[in-house]
């Protein structure tokens, strides 16, 4: 995937890196024995979908990736 950007990779790696540790730290602090897998996909895929779109609220749905395009996106050309 090209970018504009050449650190985009590395900035999203650090996002991933911290969301995980943050997540991991609240299963640890809630008693956790194992770790909840889903939960941390869960965490990794909001912090993700914030940074596509920064109006995304936390807590959220994620926004789906690989969907199409979003309804401000389309118009009478690409709408079918």
């Amino acid at each position: 995937m090209a970018t504009d950007n050449p650190d985009a990779g590395e900035d999203r790696r650090e996002t991933i890196a911290e969301v995980i540790a943050s997540e991991l730290d609240r299963q640890a602090h809630d008693g956790a024995i194992r770790v909840d897998v889903p939960a941390l996909a869960e965490a990794i895929d909001v912090a993700i979908a914030a940074e596509l779109d920064p109006t995304h609220a936390a807590g959220a749905e994620p926004v789906p990736l690989d969907e199409g395009k979003r309804p401000e996106e389309l118009n009478s050309t690409n709408d079918g």
